[in-house]
């Protein structure tokens, strides 16, 4: 049983030895199948966020916290919000980033390679006057000093939308261009009169201006024309007493605007990170909030730019598969190699067709090669002649004694051992001739 084993350990180790060089074929299509068929995910990537103070901010680091813990390393970049967003995708400054709904529309979008990964929430459009204003319409704000925000933000160019379903332009009011955080500094010194946010209400600066006395929220009460007019729109309620219950602040339900915050990456950003920040997105804003129901977002509505296809079939399934069982980067690795498994397969056919003929090969090898150095001493006694003639005969026998120990020791599957049991025949054969040689010289 021994000598069993020893063959069958003989055996497994010329098959590795024939199959080796399909493995390493393999091998190298998989190699570059994981680095430049499908490439892996990066690990690090640029998220434009917003302002100081920001919603965008906000939720920026929550985003920055759910993928670090797939080993994903996210780093905010401040802006000044939706519009210069926008410009650093286009620019390639940034590889996602958060932008208002109405910054575009779908025909751009298409044009500029830009795809959504779905609208995350509501960002109403908050217009928080002084009291001694007592403005009740927006046809009222005229000769006002009103802040919108630099033009980066994409509020001027949303408000400009607005004033114009009014009747009104720009030139109409005093605007100034200062960030969010002076700007709510000015409405409480009274340097202006008004300034305009669109945000979540998560923001720090509209929590605290909800609740600042001498200063009022503007109500619109015809909501639901603006968003027959302006499409990108919808029409939300402020519920009284939602800021804080026990003051009853704030007194009354507000009517409210508000376009929507979606994640927009450029075309080819990595199905991987996609599926990466739908699942992260559904974490963050799957709960109820202040103007939305558990589950409404995130969603592949109310945005204007083409749902990117690995969200848009997140939306439809859930996670994938394999990514509810495995982490991160393992699913992900599986999920690319599926790229190459056909390939793979077509490769493995004909290459499984040599790798027989080479293991017997490799096996006969070792037996046949005694046969070159048993020819060599069948050649040998064809020139044996004159006075060392015995001393040659008797060279020659042990020359095949040599030969014959080194076969006895020479292990081959059992399924080869005719071929090892022909050779030692042919060895006596030879030796048998050698023996015979003086008897033949004498007779002769």
């Amino acid at each position: 049983m021994s000598n069993v084993r020893k063959f069958t350990r003989i055996s497994l180790r010329d098959l590795l030895v024939a199959i080796g060089p399909t493995l390493v074929l393999v091998a190298c299509a998989v190699a570059v199948a994981y680095v430049v068929v499908d490439p892996a995910p990066p690990r690090k990537l640029v998220l434009a966020t917003g302002q100081e103070n920001s919603a965008y901010e906000q939720f920026g680091k929550q985003y920055q916290a759910e993928l670090a813990k797939n080993g994903i390393a996210v780093r905010l970049e401040s802006s000044l919000g939706s519009q210069d967003n926008l410009q650093r995708l286009l620019e390639g400054k940034a590889d996602i980033a958060f932008v208002q709904s109405g910054m575009t529309n779908e025909a751009q979008a298409e044009r500029r390679d830009l795809v959504s990964l779905g609208s995350l929430f509501t960002e109403p459009v908050w217009l928080f006057l002084r009291d001694e204003t007592k403005v009740k319409s927006l046809t009222q704000l005229k000769g006002l000093r009103i802040n919108l925000g630099p033009e980066g933000t994409g509020v001027p160019r949303l408000f400009r939308q607005i004033l114009g379903v009014n009747g009104l332009v720009p030139g109409d009011l005093q605007i100034t261009a200062l960030e969010n955080t002076p700007a709510t500094m000015a409405l409480l010194d009274g340097r202006i009169d008004g300034l305009v946010f669109a945000s979540a209400p998560e923001a720090p600066l509209i929590q605290m201006l909800l609740q600042t006395p001498g200063v009022h929220l503007f109500d619109f009460t015809q909501a639901e024309a603006y968003t027959r007019r302006l499409p990108f729109l919808s029409h939300v309620v402020l519920p009284r007493g939602i800021v804080d219950l026990g003051r009853d602040i704030p007194a009354q339900d507000y009517h409210l605007i508000a376009p929507t915050a979606t994640m927009v990456a450029r075309e080819g950003f990595h199905p991987a990170l996609i599926d990466q920040f739908v699942q992260a997105a559904t974490e963050i804003h799957g709960g109820a909030g202040w103007f939305q129901q558990p589950g409404q977002f995130p969603s592949p509505r109310y945005t204007e730019i083409p749902v990117a296809r690995e969200a848009a079939r997140y939306y439809r399934q859930g996670a994938p598969l394999l990514q509810r069982y495995m982490s991160f980067w393992l699913a992900n690795f599986f999920d690319r190699m599926w790229v190459v498994v056909v390939p793979l397969l077509a490769l493995l056919i004909p290459l499984s067709r040599v790798v027989p003929p080479l293991y017997v090969w490799r096996i006969r090898s070792r037996v046949y090669r005694w046969y070159g150095q048993l020819r060599a001493v069948e050649q040998s006694l064809e020139e044996v002649q004159g006075e060392r003639r015995d001393e040659q005969l008797a060279d020659l026998l042990r020359r095949l004694d040599e030969i014959e120990r080194n076969v006895n020791q020479t292990s081959v599957p059992l399924a080869f051992a005719d071929a090892l049991y022909e050779l030692r025949s042919h060895i006596h054969f030879v030796r048998e001739r050698v023996r015979r040689m003086p008897d033949t010289a004498a007779s002769a």
